[in-house]
């Protein structure tokens, strides 16, 4: 058995994981609920000084467990640094108590790991939709490694703000869900950048037209269509990227039950398998620290008290997974005649690929009709532009807006499998171009890179340009080769060597600007910088 702790920010919780029977047999938690506005660090702390020696007497009481715990776990970041600090205090001093090893676990890997365990799925793409963050992931080669995730807020907290901005108490979410079963659809901004989400804009409209006059069950309905939609869409095009086939979410915000049925209806519609943790392992909980812990503790990593320094920033991609054995990527078969991609489906016919952005019976109808018709115009405008500039781009041979499908001249094999330098030298090459036309592609992964069918020597097309759009700033030129970047790292082998070719290909008059936007832009997710440890 294992005891698990958590308290990266609002909830003082232990749990006891018994390996033998795979069930975590006890889980207490005593949460923190601010008497006004959001979470306060230094009141939060305080909370789980004052609550978590008790949590974790009464977890092993539950459990009948004191003289049978092998290791103690306990969460060593991400999170609020005064919380953390007083966790692992906690946590060592019941580790030495009992005579045990300590097992330092990254929480965000411990979501994913819940859920996976939960539902015995071998190698899933992980949605997290906390409220401090929210990422995708997916595991390849020893890491999970991070495909998409927020640019500003995460989704938790964005649903938390519009709801203090509305006079609802913390935590705002649940409160919303309950609203939103009688509003109707307002629209608002809708933002998906490649495969990283951004809620600032949905949630600064919907303050606006909350002070306009708009009913507040119609905004609460909007605000979860928009965001959830871009949650869903986002996991849809990391299932597409990988080729993998199975999906489980978890954070706080999961507990929605349309989050959850949008995610599940997605995965049914591309024939992938969907999970969700029970309620109570979705939101932070001892339950995933322990079992986590029992993977890592059974695998050898086990951390010295005075090593034990807690991690406040710590990205899921730079923990070792070394509990896993490399999982087959790629794994799921598709027919050759179609192509199931995240936003449409692709069939070949007679020498074309005829793409189809088929109705997702997931989003609300008006908001789905609204980007699949922009979409398709968006993209046939923007392939034409393209070719224009010297970009090499399948022709566009026919459009119907109204059925939104657009038909091309077939190409060859994506590069999401596999992808030489010297192909990734020729993506940068007519990502430049493209952006000295004045125009940023909106999704340059490997999936949307093509080698041309049948040609004496390769020749690399970029094609899906339904997120591309006209402009001239730098920031967008950057995000363009952070999807890129992002996309590679979570699914090619040799992906430095394949980085080093791209930049060097990406040679324009603007090149340099555009790098040093790109680390940025790369500095704001979720603790990209590592903060110095503390104790």
């Amino acid at each position: 058995m294992i005891l698990g702790v958590e308290g990266t920010a609002w909830n003082a919780s232990a749990a006891v994981f018994d390996a033998q029977n795979d069930e975590v047999v006890s889980l207490v938690s005593e949460p923190y609920t601010p008497s006004e506005g959001g979470i306060h660090p230094r009141e939060a702390s305080e909370h789980i000084a004052a609550e978590i020696v008790d949590v974790i007497l009464e977890a092993l009481d539950s459990a009948g467990a004191r003289d049978d715990i092998e290791a103690v776990a306990f969460s060593r970041g991400p999170g609020l640094g005064p919380c953390l600090r007083v966790t692992a205090t906690a946590a060592r001093s019941t580790a030495l108590r009992l005579d045990v090893p300590l097992v330092g676990v990254n929480h965000t890997v411990a979501h994913v790991e819940m859920g996976r365990w939960s539902s015995g799925f071998d190698d899933p793409v992980a949605l997290d939709s906390a409220g401090a963050n929210t990422l995708v992931t997916a595991y390849r080669a020893g890491r999970y490694r991070v495909l998409g995730e927020t640019l500003d807020t995460g989704v938790g907290n964005a649903l938390d703000k519009f709801a203090r901005h509305a006079g609802l108490a913390h935590p705002g979410g649940p409160k919303l869900e309950e609203l939103a079963e009688d509003g109707d659809y307002v629209e608002l901004p809708y933002t998906v950048k490649g495969l990283d989400f951004s809620f600032s804009g949905v949630v600064s409209s919907a303050q606006e037209r909350y002070d306009e006059g708009v009913a507040l069950e119609d905004l609460a309905y909007s605000v979860q269509e928009h965001v959830f939609g871009a949650l869903v869409e986002v996991s849809e095009r990391a299932l597409a990227l990988t080729r993998k086939d199975e999906l489980v979410v978890g954070g706080g915000v999961s507990r929605n039950e349309r989050l959850r049925s949008m995610l599940a209806e997605m995965c049914d519609e591309r024939g992938a398998r969907f999970h969700a943790p029970e309620p109570r392992f979705l939101s932070d909980n001892a339950g995933m620290i322990a079992v986590a812990g029992w993977m890592a503790y059974e695998a050898g990593e086990t951390v010295g008290v005075d090593e034990s320094e807690v991690r406040p920033k710590w990205r899921p991609d730079e923990v070792d997974v070394v509990w896993r054995d490399d999982a087959p990527e790629g794994t799921r078969r598709q027919d050759d005649a179609l192509v199931q991609g995240a936003e449409a489906n692709v069939r070949f016919s007679d020498g074309r690929f005829v793409k189809e952005r088929a109705p997702k019976p997931y989003r609300d109808e008006r908001l789905d009709e609204r980007l699949r018709k922009r979409r398709t115009k968006r993209e046939a405008r923007a392939l034409h532009d393209a070719r224009r500039a010297g970009v090499p781009t399948p022709p566009v041979l026919d459009i119907d807006v109204r059925e939104a499908t657009l038909t091309v001249e077939a190409l060859g094999d994506d590069l999401s499998r596999d992808v030489t330098p010297d192909e990734a030298r020729g993506i940068g090459r007519h990502l430049a171009r493209l952006h000295a036309s004045g125009a940023a592609h909106g999704d340059p992964t490997t999936r949307n890179a093509v080698r041309e069918r049948d040609a004496n020597e390769d020749r690399v097309f970029l094609v899906d340009f339904g997120l591309s759009y006209a402009t001239h700033h730098v920031e967008d030129f950057g995000m363009d080769l952070h999807v890129f970047r992002s996309a590679v790292h979570g699914t090619v082998e040799n992906d430095d060597e394949v980085l080093t070719a791209f930049d060097d290909g990406y040679a324009w008059e603007r090149g340099d600007d555009v790098r040093e936007r790109l680390r940025e832009i790369e500095g704001r997710g979720k603790y990209q910088q590592q903060s110095t440890n503390s104790q």
